[in-house]
């Protein structure tokens, strides 16, 4: 991986529904801070954010999503809209997210800190979560921290997971409960 500026180019669609087009990445509806770390033949769709972060090659990240700094996303892996993923998040290679997932990264979350001021880095410890490689999340999942999301695992649509997931297995419900294994 090497670290690029802003300035980079992108594989984005037009607006009438022509073929892909290269184009300089400095653009209203990109923001990608120069601390990020592209591999080879990433796609990026128009209105995201990303910071800090690693995304591997020929990942496909979609449009309103959202990575922080500290955050790392595999090769080959398919990032679908609306999805957030926060520092300390780990998602391997040949991975899938589907719309609208969200990664949980502290347990118990407060504005402020005990004198009551508002909270900085120094008051929190990031957890971490790890989405191990092949491994699927439906859309509008919520994945909660310090666990560990199986190999090839599958995640059901709108499912809450509060503790890991093992390799090879489909957990699906509110809290997510081991529905097979594949």
């Amino acid at each position: 991986m090497e670290t690029r500026a802003v300035r980079l180019r992108v594989s984005l669609p037009n607006m009438k529904n022509q073929p892909v087009q290269q184009k300089e990445a400095m653009d209203d509806y990109l923001c990608i801070a120069p601390s990020v770390k592209l591999g080879r033949d990433v796609k990026l769709s128009r209105f995201i954010n990303l910071y800090g972060c690693e995304i591997g090659d020929e990942t496909k990240i979609g449009a309103f999503v959202e990575i922080q700094k500290n955050a790392s996303v595999g090769k080959r892996c398919k990032i679908s809209s609306h999805t957030f993923i926060c520092e300390g998040v780990t998602i391997e290679d040949n991975v899938f997210i589907g719309h609208g997932v969200m990664f949980i990264n502290d347990s118990y979350p407060r504005a402020t800190a005990a004198g009551g001021n508002l909270q900085t880095e120094a008051d929190w410890k990031v957890e971490k979560t790890v989405i191990k490689q092949g491994a699927s999340i439906g859309s509008g999942a919520t994945i909660l921290a310090n666990l560990c999301v199986g190999e090839n695992a599958i995640v059901g649509a709108g499912a809450v997971v509060t503790k890991d997931v093992p390799p090879n297995t489909i957990v699906a419900g509110n809290p997510a409960k081991i529905f097979r294994q594949i």
